[in-house]
């Protein structure tokens, strides 16, 4: 079996869909249900011996031995993060307390867990890290692709806090033996995605004719990946990454934000037509938020050539499944949008007039 930390989140949550489409090996999630953790997006698999969801803590090493020690995991895949590069400027702590020092309590539980596996269970046993490309902070729009052996430039306390989790990881590798393997992404989208992020705000605020903000002059590209492209990856890279070794998972979708943006805003025209004008007609350009990355892009080469992934979604294909998908879901997106989620967009995207976290 599997044990799987944030799998009530965005990818987390898409992978355990993505898992089940083709495996029956059983996994337990352990997810903190805060504010972007919802049970309901797993909800259709959870029954005893086949998903099972605890809610708990990353931080809670108590918790964390008892669920290695109980289900005897072959791999724990670890997404657990507080993620939203907004959030963390206006409160780092709770990104510090997650991603580093949660990610530091995990790895002493897994090190003591895996120092008293024997043999196969030993040789076999793999902890996975999901990071981001943001630790290796901004290109120009001349620069290479980030690969793996860039070096790290975090911008944000959230990049700054997951590159310190990635060198754990990489530390207890190489001081302990643990077979860890690492992945750094570019940005995700698809369904299930928390709608404080740039791809499902702008669809729900033009849905509900409300004002699509736009950081600065709207150029800053991002790296665009389909979250089960991303999924389908992890997937492969715990089967037959090899340990200690880093692998960069990218969509080959380098795309202006302002680019993004009109292509929602076209294709709702398409889909669901505005009684009175066109969606882009709600496009607004706001204050630049502090340290804006210029521009992310993967250099996926070694993933395709030592494990044989590559994305399978252009941004055209990904783009059309997941507006489609937040327009016949209306019940999921009902159930996110709590009043803590409402009282966040209002303070960051209300007052301050800043625009969606990319």
């Amino acid at each position: 079996m599997l044990l799987i930390t944030g799998a009530a989140g965005f990818i987390g949550g898409n992978f355990v869909h993505h898992w089940f489409e083709s495996s029956s090996e059983p996994v337990v999630v352990l997810d903190k249900l805060t504010y972007a953790g919802n049970a309901a997006t797993i909800a259709a698999f959870l029954k005893p011996g086949h998903c099972e969801l605890v809610q708990g803590d990353i931080g809670d090493r108590a918790l964390v031995a008892r669920l290695l020690n109980e289900h005897a995991p072959r791999a724990l895949l670890h997404f657990a993060a507080e993620s939203h590069v907004d959030r963390s400027i206006h409160g780092p702590g709770e990104f510090v307390q997650t991603n580093l020092v949660g990610t530091f309590g995990l790895l002493e539980e897994v090190r003591a867990y895996w120092t008293e596996l024997s043999g196969e269970k030993r040789d076999s046993f793999r902890l996975l890290h999901v990071s981001t490309d943001e630790v290796y902070g901004s290109l120009s729009d001349t620069d290479p692709a980030f690969t793996e052996t860039t070096p790290y430039s975090p911008n944000s306390p959230y990049s700054a806090t997951k590159a310190g989790s990635d060198h754990l990881v990489r530390a207890y590798h190489h001081t302990y033996g643990i077979p860890t393997l690492t992945t750094n992404c570019s940005n995700n989208y698809g369904p299930y995605h928390f709608p404080e992020k740039l791809i499902p705000l702008m669809i729900l605020n033009a849905l509900d004719g409300k004002p699509l903000p736009v950081y600065g002059d709207g150029k800053n590209i991002r790296d665009w990946l389909y979250v089960r492209d991303h999924c389908e990856a992890i997937r492969q890279v715990l089967e037959r990454g090899r340990p200690g070794e880093t692998y960069n998972v990218g969509g080959k979708n380098e795309i202006r934000n302002i680019d993004v943006v009109t292509t929602i805003c076209r294709k709702l025209d398409a889909l669901r037509p505005r009684a009175t004008g066109k969606y882009e007609d709600l496009i607004t350009y706001v204050t630049d938020r502090p340290g804006h990355d210029r521009r992310y892009a993967i250099d996926p080469s070694k993933i395709e050539r030592e494990i044989g992934w590559q994305p399978t979604e252009t941004f055209a294909s990904g783009i059309e499944k997941t507006v489609r998908w937040y327009l016949e879901n209306d019940e999921w997106i009902a159930g996110v949008r709590s009043g803590a989620y409402r009282q966040w967009i209002q303070t960051q995207y209300g007052h301050e007039s800043r625009g969606p976290g990319v």
